[in-house]
């Protein structure tokens, strides 16, 4: 019944079509810009430092990023931020191709890396205006499913593109897929995002306040903090995101250096990974009906605690393949649900200041674990750090089986926040829920 509902959703069947084309093009950057830096510079610690600089801009415009979101015509605004993506990174090839400047790239990831974050936060409050309540979580799965295959996909066919015509190519191809996608958000109609019913003068002080970015972003974090559902998830994915944004580099260190394999092995893993996490996400919408929120978020955290302790300690190289599928399976799971969730509590007018806040708390200390996770194996291998890893994993589900995650449907119980002051948040709307109803970063 959903699966039909989608098939004639138009809307959501052009942006779905189109952000997978555009998620294939994104992920060609994955290869193309170190491929490109190492090429000019050879020099691995320049990569760093612009990751470093990409990372430090994204995470500024989280905080004021909801706002935006809110406030001006997410349609339009995708377009912004495809058109913007488009031209900096159609800059790159046409500058090398007349002398190479790194310079360029600093500033082109520096300015991308603000639409980007932009992008991603409008992107999830779009999802919420394309379709029904219920559809949601069915939604997102297909979403999520086709962004894996994406980058399964994106970073082979980078690999064979920079190597027969050079990563400014590829880099190309990257620009031309957010062209894709803009012409694809000429087509489609996003519904108006609902506004609560408020006179003149408050709506007035709203948006005044709104211009304020991080006025939006403590609105957010208000609602997280006083929605006990929201407020539980915010918490314990902080402590999860610390440790699990490493975890990539942890894999391949550990296949190379702790197993001994090549780079192809390597590849073929991390491919299998994603295929787990197409697996989740094409799988989600049915095990959440059947199994309810609280089992499918604390079953799925419990599958990466006992995936990441068994690859810690197994010396078999097809063992680790499977263990970390289903590591993958495991956040995807969690991942999607919580998103999920996240859109199905949130009222509409909120719903950009919320995942903006929601992202920008639980990733804010990401950076450092990944830095400190990589550095302990580094010293001690990878068996002792993933034990506890795989601990701290174990931790969240038991804290968060006293929560109200541990329910089957969180968000026919979830408390709005308080008007503590006026102008900040307005009490949602009375909403009917589905049995398939949840939310998600």
């Amino acid at each position: 019944m959903v699966a039909r509902s989608l098939r004639s959703n138009r809307d959501f069947s052009v942006f779905w079509v189109v952000q997978a084309l555009s998620e294939v093009g994104n992920a060609f950057s994955l290869v193309a810009l170190p491929l490109l830096v190492l090429h000019t510079t050879g020099s691995a610690a320049q990569m760093g430092l612009l990751t470093a600089v990409a990372g430090a801009t994204s995470l500024l415009t989280g905080l004021v990023g909801g706002s935006w979101a809110d406030r001006f015509d997410r349609r339009r605004l995708l377009m912004l931020c495809d058109a913007a993506r488009l031209v900096l990174y159609g800059a790159i090839p046409l500058c090398w191709a007349l002398s190479p400047q790194i310079w360029l790239l600093y500033v082109v990831m520096a300015l991308a890396s603000v639409f980007e974050m932009l992008f991603k936060i409008t992107y999830v409050t779009a999802v919420a205006n394309l379709v029904d309540k219920e559809q949601i979580v069915a939604a997102n799965g297909r979403l999520e499913a086709t962004n894996a295959i994406a980058y399964i996909a994106g970073p082979a066919l980078a690999g064979v593109v920079a190597g027969f015509f050079g990563p400014t190519a590829a880099v190309a191809i990257n620009a031309g897929s957010f062209g894709i996608s803009l012409v694809g958000l000429v087509f489609i109609r996003l519904r108006p995002t609902a506004r609560p019913p408020a006179d003149r003068s408050e709506t007035e002080s709203k948006a005044g306040r709104a211009r304020n970015g991080l006025a939006g972003f403590r609105t957010g974090a208000a609602f997280l903090w006083h929605t006990p559902v929201l407020r539980a998830l915010t918490v314990l994915l902080t402590v999860t995101t610390f440790l699990s944004l490493g975890m990539t580099d942890v894999f391949i260190y550990h296949l190379r250096h702790g197993l001994g394999q090549d780079e192809r092995t390597v590849g073929y893993v991390l491919a299998l990974a994603g295929i787990g996490t197409c697996v989740a996400a094409a799988a989600t919408a049915r095990l959440r009906r059947s199994w309810g929120f609280g089992r499918c978020w604390l079953g799925a955290l419990s599958l990466c605690s006992v995936s990441v302790l068994v690859l810690g300690r197994t010396g078999r190289v097809s063992v680790a393949a499977v263990t970390i599928c289903l590591y993958s399976f495991g956040m995807a799971l969690a991942g999607v649900c919580s998103m999920s969730l996240r859109q199905q509590v949130t009222p509409d007018h909120l719903l950009g200041r919320v995942t903006s806040a929601f992202w920008t708390i639980h990733g804010s200390l990401a950076p450092l674990g990944a830095a400190l996770l990589t550095a302990l194996v580094g010293m001690l291998g990878t068996r002792g750090p993933l034990t506890a890893v795989a601990v701290v994993f174990l931790a969240v589900v038991v804290a968060a089986a006293f929560t109200p995650i541990r329910q089957r449907h969180p968000e026919q119980t979830a408390v709005p926040p308080r008007r503590t002051r006026p102008a900040d948040t307005s009490p949602p709307r009375e909403e009917s829920h589905g049995d398939d109803t949840e939310a998600r970063r």
